[in-house]
């Protein structure tokens, strides 16, 4: 930290040093003058005049430090890039007072981090805050604050019939806008200490007007909007990346690097895709099993028995069946040939006979309901009458054959 007191009018410049260090990536000096009584601070071009500005905004930043003078103050800061061009000021005292100069390097610029880190959020989430409501009127209260014409001819732009006007008009506005924006940016300190009413109610009363058209207008509907949005929005992000950070060449490299990641996202989503195809396909399907009903068991056995029946017949009828051979060993071959032929594989007389045994009203339902009545009327049942019923329910089951057993056969 270097503290210098001087009471006459003096030039001051901080040469920037040419040899890049990733340690200072963050950092900025800060200078900070003050004295008992008021002072000038003006900023001094290294440039005589603004014809050799390469750029617009070189030229602009020259057209405002010629433009803009500051007024008098006692107190006065000034935040300087580590990488960043030379930076020369003058302090012109208007009475013969001491000031005080201090200069401090601040290895990590709060500031400058938040930037960089908003500029990397507002990049990779753009699409999705472009569909958001909130985002949507927290955008517009910004533009109306900082740009205030460019947001009141966007809310005009329905009245301006030609499109050519209109975009003459907004660059117009931009043009301005960032006039304004950088004057606010040199001299916000002195503003907010003197002006400090005066700046909140601009801040509330253009944010709420910003708000009420925004949400009169409503969000974003269509895709061509929502895409545009999502451009600016951008944009936007490159600008914050690159103030974020003192070395320039690092800033490149992270839009770089951010614009490779947002086209290679439909590549690596297509392969993922393919690659989770794949592993569907060779991965062993694992076998579900599923409880039937009674009604289920009883259609799913009447259809496999005429399958099978029909496969059956498929291949007696085949050239490849010993048909002499089969019927040489069966006891009815007459009833086999017309099986064969497609009569039905039960007889008539077989099929009364199981009904009378094992359908409505048959000697078999109308046991096992007497049973079930006899069983529920006994209320003090003794141990070896427990015994002797599991016998003969034994004996029953065991007798008694199963009632789709010839159905199925």
């Amino acid at each position: 930290m270097d503290v210098i007191q001087k009471q006459d009018e003096n030039c001051y410049c901080y040469v920037q040093n040419r040899t890049i260090h990733l340690q200072y990536l963050w950092s900025t000096v800060q200078i900070k003058v003050n004295s008992r009584e008021k002072f000038r601070f003006e900023p001094i071009s290294e440039k005589n005049n603004c014809r050799n500005s390469e750029t617009v905004f070189e030229f602009a930043a020259c057209a405002v430090q010629i433009l803009w003078k500051p007024e008098t103050c006692t107190e006065t800061f000034l935040s300087i890039k580590q990488y960043g061009e030379d930076v020369c000021f003058k302090i012109q005292p208007f009475k013969i007072e001491p000031y005080i100069v201090r200069v401090k390097r601040e290895m990590l610029d709060g500031k400058l981090l938040f930037l960089f880190v908003a500029g990397i959020f507002l990049f990779h989430f753009a699409n999705s805050l472009s569909r958001s409501a909130k985002f949507f009127y927290l955008s517009g209260i910004i533009l109306g604050v900082l740009a205030l014409l460019v947001f009141v001819l966007l809310t005009l732009k329905r009245f301006i019939p030609r499109h050519s006007t209109f975009w003459i008009l907004m660059s117009g506005s931009w043009m301005v806008s960032l006039y304004f924006i950088y004057c606010f940016k040199e001299n916000i300190q002195w503003l907010w200490s003197e002006h400090k009413n005066y700046l909140l109610g601009y801040f509330l009363a253009v944010g709420i007007t910003s708000f009420a058209i925004c949400y009169q207008h409503g969000p974003l509907t269509t895709e061509l909007s929502i895409t545009l949005f999502t451009w600016m929005l951008q944009v936007t992000a490159f600008v914050l990346i690159y103030l974020g950070v003192t070395i320039p060449q690092v800033a490149y490299a992270v839009i770089a690097v951010s614009l490779c990641s947002k086209g290679l996202c439909y590549p690596l989503g297509a392969a993922c895709h393919i690659a989770r195809k794949m592993k569907h396909h060779f991965k062993s399907k694992k076998l579900v099993f599923k409880y039937l009903t009674e009604e289920e068991y009883r259609e799913q056995g009447e259809s496999e028995t005429i399958r099978a029946l029909e496969e059956l017949r498929s291949f007696c009828r085949s050239p490849d069946f010993p048909s002499w051979i089969a019927i040489s060993k069966l006891q009815a071959p007459h009833r086999f040939a017309a099986f064969v032929l497609g009569s039905p594989h039960v007889s008539p007389a077989e099929t009364k006979a199981h009904d009378e045994q094992y359908g409505i009203g048959s000697s078999f339902l109308e046991e096992q309901l007497f049973e079930t009545r006899v069983q529920s009327e006994q209320h003090e049942p003794a141990s070896f009458v427990h015994e002797e019923d599991e016998e003969n329910e034994n004996e029953m089951h065991t007798q008694i054959p199963f009632p789709y057993a010839t159905e199925l056969l």
